[in-house]
């Protein structure tokens, strides 16, 4: 079974703001060199989306995984989608993050 992969509106925020923190250190090139490999990541998950941890703590369903170190991805699985709700740079807390939504 091949899966969809959608990103959240939040999770298109993330990207937008890594690309601007890592451009804004290191030049526009690497900052989108590294974004377009966060979502060559994410697109791969369309052929084995089952990884990563469960954190049904953050909310039903949710799955948490790393990306080079730097980055923490959570999603969740939804029928034949895989949403990819944060994208989360230099150790950004889901925690806080869904505390601070509540």
């Amino acid at each position: 079974m091949t899966y969809r992969i959608i990103f959240s509106p939040e999770a298109e925020e993330d990207l937008i703001g890594i690309y601007r923190f890592v451009s804004q250190r290191s030049g526009r090139d690497l900052a989108l060199g590294y974004v377009q490999r966060i979502e060559a990541y994410c697109r791969g998950f369309a052929t084995f989306p089952k990884r990563g941890t469960c954190r049904d703590d953050l909310a039903p369903n949710t799955r948490l995984v790393g990306f080079e170190r730097r980055v923490m991805i959570a999603f969740h699985i939804d029928g034949d989608l895989v949403v990819f709700d944060r994208i989360l740079y230099g150790g950004r807390s889901l925690d806080r993050l869904s505390d601070d939504e509540d």
